[in-house]
């Protein structure tokens, strides 16, 4: 592969990444003027956001046979379809409910892109290039929640927030154009997949009967649970428990999200010396470690906001190296139902990452130790599954040990 069309490939399958980020955090700037425009409350406008989350994690289960069964393309067309008929719906809408469901099935459109980028990386490229190439695609998703917002701001504020979904509308066609005409499908439909419920639910349990995969995507997920935890809980954590600003709070969560990226970035470098397998229990340990110190000190009181930004700093950076390692080692398993076994990974990564989430709302808020316990118990179970996997491994391997013939 010549390095423009490895450049070109990284292009598209970074900006069917990215859709997803833009159509969750594009439109928040807007919610006091949806909700004017609509005639309801920002809370009632909240409810779009919880249904383009449920129509997401469906979307991870729902795409995954049909990936696999039909090809690559014909079903990221399809989504991608229904995505921008969904955000011209949201461009005319005139009431909330409508607006509501309208979410949903963007969100259900929109999610054959992440899907398909993530089975794709598995399909075009070489096991041994999966994880740098998986790190590049989380330097996408760690800078999409940047921009998103921001820009989004900016256009709501000079043409109105139907210009919003406009804009997702474009990336929506630009997306499909891109795929249709540049992106390669290398992946023959396997027509001996059944779409009926039994069969499909009996792929997705192989899926997760294969060690590797049920090992690292859920350690991966766990670990990734901290993130949400802490977008959930950063806004009470900066502006109602240290005071700081709306603009302030703005650049601290910047600042944070770079610890992500250059974790992600920091990755591609790591791999040159090290395995995949060597760089996430290496992170996964020290994400584990550092939210046990966050735990130990926001119980004495011992941190302030500097002490808080540095730790969730290198939080971050463990989890930014920990992420796209997890995800290679989940894929690497898989060609042939590759699309299932990303959606599989998906679908645990929104499920337990939202579980996680929702305990805060189980917690009195107006202290940090809720999220950072949540935190260290996520990082933990990880770090304990992939000790596990390690353990079974080497009792494999060493017919000696006690308990193995």
């Amino acid at each position: 592969m010549t390095q423009k069309k490895y450049l070109s490939l990284i292009l598209i399958l970074g900006s069917l990444v990215a859709l997803g980020p833009f159509s969750i955090d594009m439109y928040l700037p807007g919610f006091k003027a949806i909700a004017r425009d609509l005639l309801t409350t920002e809370s009632r406008v909240s409810w779009s956001l919880s249904s383009y989350f449920i129509g997401l994690s469906a979307g991870q289960l729902l795409y995954g046979p049909l990936l696999d069964r039909f090809g690559r393309k014909k079903p990221l067309y399809v989504g991608l379809a229904v995505y921008v008929l969904a955000s011209a719906g949201c461009v005319l809408v005139k009431d909330i409910d409508t607006f509501i469901w309208l979410r949903f099935l963007q969100a259900l459109g929109g999610c054959s892109a992440g899907v398909a980028a993530i089975a794709m990386v598995r399909d075009l490229f070489p096991v041994k290039d999966n994880a740098k190439v998986f790190s590049l695609l989380m330097l996408v998703l760690g800078v999409s929640p940047m921009i998103a917002p921001t820009v989004g701001g900016y256009v709501t504020v000079a043409f109105g927030w139907h210009a919003v979904f406009l804009i997702l509308l474009v990336l929506g066609l630009i997306n499909l154009a891109a795929s249709w005409l540049w992106l390669p499908e290398v992946y023959k439909a396997d027509t001996s997949m059944s779409l009926k419920p039994k069969p499909i639910i009996s792929n997705f349990l192989a899926v997760l009967r294969e060690p590797q995969f049920s090992t690292y995507a859920i350690a991966g997920a766990l670990a990734f649970a901290g993130l949400f935890v802490y977008v959930t809980s950063s806004p009470v954590l900066f502006m109602s428990i240290f005071n700081v600003g709306e603009k302030t709070y703005g650049w601290i969560f910047a600042l944070l999200s770079v610890g992500f990226i250059g974790g992600s970035q920091v990755n591609t470098l790591l791999l040159k010396k090290f395995k995949s397998e060597q760089l996430i229990y290496a992170a996964l340990s020290g994400q584990a470690a550092t939210a046990i110190i966050f735990l130990a000190g926001s119980i004495g009181g011992w941190f302030g906001l500097t002490e808080t930004i540095l730790l969730l700093f290198i939080f971050l950076s463990c989890l930014g190296i920990t992420n796209p390692n997890a995800a290679a080692l989940s894929m690497a398993p898989f060609s042939r139902n590759a699309g299932s076994a990303s959606s599989m990974m998906g679908a645990l990564q929104m499920g337990l990452g939202a579980f996680a989430s929702a305990c805060i709302g189980f917690f009195e808020q107006q202290t940090v130790l809720p999220m950072v316990s949540i935190m260290a118990a996520t990082s933990l179970l990880g770090l304990g599954v992939l000790a596990r996997f390690r353990a079974s491994q080497r009792a494999a391997n060493d017919p000696g040990l006690p308990g193995c013939s």
